[in-house]
């Protein structure tokens, strides 16, 4: 359509007669936007980590530079990288570069991209990458919409999450697509990034003559906890606020580095990846014998304030399965561990949690008791269902003696050494299997001198 017919709008006249802003001279105006935005990366040569998808050789910088990229979904944590990359895809490729956002637009949007896409493509032959940020907040039916022109290659989709894909994305969306997962920042990643932005005078801080102590960057890069974004808009609070010396440079110090990031935030969600990631460390570290991986774990998920009852209950079941007879104590330890949680509540529960951890990480390791329950209950939900033994069956009651039940019992205290050569299960079965560690060692002495004189005792 021309621009003649948007003329003939209604009141397009009157806006003609008013005066352009065009015809007077040029303002220049402050650079508003965060100085994570003017200092995005352009190129690959710019980008900085996520070498372990984008270093020499790796798969996706060969599909950008062979320009075979197709629909790919981009996972990890705020400040990773995901919206640059996808830039960087778009003008490393030549593609039109489209963006919605996973929170603001709707099926009609994703519609009005599309049919744009596919003129585009039919006729002038050129691509279009969409970009959708935050794609785990579309519902199934607004991603049910992509599925045909993905498929097609009407577009070629980017969508970026902090979101593991597999739960929040669309089975089919994401078959269709290659999924790599972005990693928080190495420090030094970071600090180069951070004297990159202090050194570029046009879209940087370059033109404020900046003195940054190392100590300054250093803290901005360890506190921003691998989130780039945290740290270059930090350290434009931080200088932007420091006053100038009477040469005219700022003298950006750690004191000031501190002020501007202030507390670190902890990355964790308390319902999803990180949660789950956090916690399964932490028992692996218990079970693994680690105490200072465990405590480092714990202290994680305190931090972030997570649910300390939720931390004694997995202390308690590690407890009972990984150390089990091999210290049978861990789980008393465990169990006044998560009464006293109750009993204090934060911040003093942290201590009993720690106590019980380390007793746990430190404690001999068996699971022959878990192993022998699972195995157990696999044969009563698979196998045939064996019947209780008449000798074994409750004689308590009027009309059981008829039956026969409980006949031939014998009562174990009654024999030399409290046990007896009687047949508990109607066949030979083997569950627990006692190591030679720990408490269990005398466990498994116990049971085989028991099994030796029971087997002498057996009538012949």
């Amino acid at each position: 359509m021309s621009q003649d017919l948007f003329n003939c709008a209604p009141g397009a006249a009157k806006r003609t007669e008013e005066p352009a802003a065009a015809a007077t001279e040029p303002v220049e105006q402050p650079q508003v936007k965060p100085l994570s935005t003017r200092m995005r990366p352009r190129t690959l040569e710019e980008f900085a980590g996520q070498q372990h998808i984008l270093g020499p050789g790796k798969l996706l910088r060969r599909a950008i530079q062979a320009d075979r990229i197709s629909s790919i979904l981009l996972w990890g944590p705020p400040g990773t990288g995901k919206t640059t990359l996808a830039t960087i895809i778009a003008n490393a490729t030549r593609s039109r570069f489209e963006r919605l956002s996973g929170v603001k637009s709707n099926v009609a949007d994703i519609r009005r991209v599309v049919a744009s896409a596919w003129n585009r493509l039919t006729n002038a032959g050129q691509k279009t990458i969409l970009f959708i940020d935050e794609i785990h907040r579309f519902n199934k039916a607004q991603q049910d919409v992509l599925l045909p022109d993905v498929e097609s290659g009407t577009v070629r989709l980017i969508g970026a999450t902090t979101h593991n894909p597999l739960f929040y994305v669309n089975t089919p969306l994401v078959s269709r697509s290659h999924i790599f997962e972005l990693k928080p920042l190495a420090v030094a990643d970071i600090e180069l990034l951070l004297r990159r932005a202090l050194a570029d005078a046009a879209r940087g801080l370059g033109k404020l003559r900046v003195r940054a102590d190392e100590g300054a960057l250093r803290h901005l890069a360890v506190t921003s906890d691998g989130d780039a974004r945290k740290a270059l808009n930090s350290l434009e609070v931080g200088v932007l606020t420091t006053p100038a010396e009477t040469d005219g440079s700022i003298h950006f110090t750690k004191v000031s580095a501190e002020e501007s990031i202030q507390k670190k935030a902890v990355t964790y969600d308390g319902d999803e990846d990180a949660h789950y990631d956090t916690i399964s460390a932490f028992i692996k570290a218990m079970r693994g014998s680690d105490p200072d991986a465990a405590l480092y774990w714990l202290a994680k998920m305190l931090v972030a304030g997570e649910d300390i009852r939720f931390l004694a209950r997995r202390i308690v079941i590690c407890a009972a399965e990984d150390v089990g007879m091999a210290d049978p104590q861990a789980l008393v330890i465990a169990s006044a561990a998560q009464q006293a949680v109750e009993f204090v509540g934060m911040p003093e529960a942290q201590l009993p949690l720690a106590q019980a951890t380390v007793y746990i990480a430190t404690a001999p390791k068996s699971n022959a008791s878990a192993m022998g329950i699972w195995t157990a209950m696999g044969d009563v939900e698979k196998g045939r269902t064996l019947e209780v033994p008449d000798h074994l069956k409750d004689a308590h009651y009027k009309g059981a003696q008829p039956l026969a039940h409980g006949a031939g019992y014998q009562y174990a205290h009654d024999h030399e050494g409290g046990i007896v050569a009687q047949e508990h299960l109607p066949e030979a079965r083997r569950y627990y299997t006692p190591t030679d560690r720990g408490f269990e060692r005398e466990v498994q002495c116990r049971l085989v001198e028991w099994r030796a004189k029971l087997q002498t005792r057996k009538p012949s």
